[in-house]
């Protein structure tokens, strides 16, 4: 990847995902169960990916759900500055991947996350 548009430090960076995940109503934080929440610099090779939850949603948790390591949300600090012109785009984009990311965690697809306009 090469020279990005914004440049921000990986902890400004890190703290505007905190920022964001300020802003999720409480409700739905204490909802959030055995995830956590990564920032990387890069996506996977081939990818470029803004932001990944791999794990377990959990509308998909059954009784047998257990033992099993944290779900993860991944937030990309490259890819997301790559596409952003200003450091106010950088913030609106953080919170939008964090919110789409989250959604994931609740069983939300990305067509409905579409729809919802947090695609």
């Amino acid at each position: 990847m090469g020279a990005v548009p914004v440049e921000m430090s990986r902890e400004r960076f890190e703290e505007l995902v905190a920022d964001a995940l300020d802003e999720v109503p409480e409700e739905l934080l204490g909802l959030m169960s055995n995830v956590v929440i990564l920032v990387e610099d890069r996506s996977p090779p081939g990818t470029r990916l803004l932001g990944l939850y791999e794990g377990h949603a959990l509308t998909d948790r059954g009784w047998n759900y257990a033992g099993v390591l944290p779900d993860r949300i991944t937030i990309y600090r490259l890819p997301i500055l790559s596409i952003c012109d200003t450091d106010e785009d950088v913030v609106e984009e953080v919170a939008v991947t964090v919110v789409h990311e989250i959604a994931h965690h609740f069983g939300i697809d990305d067509a409905r996350l579409h729809e919802l306009g947090w695609g």
